[in-house]
């Protein structure tokens, strides 16, 4: 073949795969979603859970078609577990990288930091991990830590509710408070305006206090706080920490020779406090999704169960149970598409009508955001304890499972 004929058949199959392609449907830009997750820092291992949670739910969504028939693409950062970078990023999110919409970070701190940011752009901010309920006025939050505008209040009067259920012989008497200073467990723990607090609330149900000491977030020796525990001797040990704490008391408590009889933690890692067993055995703590029965029947929990703990065990995580914070994290994800997928649309203002009018079916159940309540609803919280090696929901009693209750 001539150079010349070679070029002319060149030529020819260039203009041929030219029109091929312009003829080829155009693919759909993807709708971007931001978010910042502690995936390095103190906070770090929680991060992990949650960014499980949300790649799994990606990845179903776009199994099934995506989000108003496009690829669901999730933009995540690294906040480092500082609130300042948090939102930081956040600004970034919005203002250069121009994501669609956006999701809420882990912990209390990094979201009240990050709900600043999108009230400034009008976004709509579905998040999960928050505490201080009093705090967040802005209309376009939606909350699936669903505790109740008055937790402070609610939830201390369920665990001891669940324990004053007891058997008179077995019911404590006394308790013992060790609390973190990190804000939400301290607003947990003494409430506010001299209302609520799981302080107040013991005494006004008939316990007697007889310790109260705090600890600083990131202790590490904590053999004088167990020495004050052990020397008070409380019939149930109340800690207001979060993740590790418990396991870390626990473990010195034991080296002290000292168990406790009773005892509640509010938000610990599930996952570390199975693998600190048998030191853990009878703890108890809150949750608004336990995987068995009645939370199996609530919308897509069993989509959520199976591919959480396919997602976490293909990653490595360490625990790969679905627990109360991947429940959390997932349910957030399915308030910010229902609200996309009603209004068909990507409309701040009409997404969060349609979140502030309408049950959104969750993992935890229906969730009705009152904006009279700012954006909450009931306490739906249960007590769940670890029994036979793993947590199961135990009061109150139409959440508990089959044959479980309160030890």
């Amino acid at each position: 073949m001539s150079t010349g004929i070679g070029r002319l058949v060149l030529l020819v199959a260039l203009f041929a795969l030219f029109l091929a392609q312009a003829h080829l449907p155009a693919q759909p830009r993807p709708i971007r979603v931001g978010g910042t997750l502690p995936l390095t820092g103190v906070f770090a291992a929680q991060g992990k859970v949650h960014e499980a949670a949300g790649r799994a739910f990606v990845q179903m969504m776009n199994e099934k078609g995506g989000l108003l028939g496009r690829p669901l693409e999730w933009v995540l950062l690294d906040d480092e577990s500082q609130p300042d970078k948090a939102a930081a990023l956040y600004e970034r999110l919005i203002t250069e990288d121009k994501v669609d919409l956006i999701i809420g970070p882990y912990g209390t701190a990094a979201i009240t930091a990050a709900m600043r940011v999108a009230e400034k752009y009008g976004y709509v901010f579905p998040h999960h991990t928050a505490s201080l309920t009093y705090a967040y006025t802005y209309r376009r939050h939606f909350p699936t830590w669903y505790v109740g505008l008055n937790t402070h209040i609610t939830t201390p009067s369920k665990v001891f509710d669940a324990y004053l259920s007891l058997p008179p012989g077995q019911r404590p008497q006394t308790v013992g408070f060790v609390v973190n200073k990190f804000p939400g467990t301290q607003f947990l723990a003494y409430g506010r305006a001299n209302v609520g607090g799981a302080v107040r609330i013991a005494q006004q149900k008939g316990l007697r206090v007889v310790l109260d000491v705090q600890f600083d977030l990131g202790t590490t020796d904590w053999i004088p706080v167990a020495q004050q525990v052990r020397r008070a001797n409380p019939d149930l040990l109340y800690v207001a920490g979060l993740a590790l704490d418990g396991v870390n008391l626990l473990q010195a408590l034991a080296q002290l020779g000292w168990r406790p009889r009773h005892h509640f933690y509010q938000w610990p890692s599930p996952g570390a406090m199975l693998t600190a067993l048998p030191l853990t055995d009878r703890a108890t703590s809150v949750t608004i999704f336990v995987p068995h029965e009645p939370y199996l029947s609530n919308p897509g929990a069993r989509d959520f169960v199976n591919r959480y703990r396919a997602w976490a065990k293909a990653t490595g995580l360490a625990y790969s149970e679905p627990d109360v914070q991947s429940a959390a994290s997932w349910s957030a994800w399915q308030v910010l598409t229902f609200g996309v997928q009603e209004c068909r649309c990507l409309d701040h203002a009409r997404i969060a009508e349609v979140l502030l009018s309408k049950p959104v079916p969750t993992v935890q159940g229906y969730l009705k955001f009152d904006s009279q309540q700012q954006n909450y609803g009931d306490d739906i919280q249960a007590v769940m304890q670890i029994q036979d090696g793993r947590w199961w929901a135990v009061w109150p009693r139409q959440l508990a499972a089959e044959g479980r209750r309160l030890r």
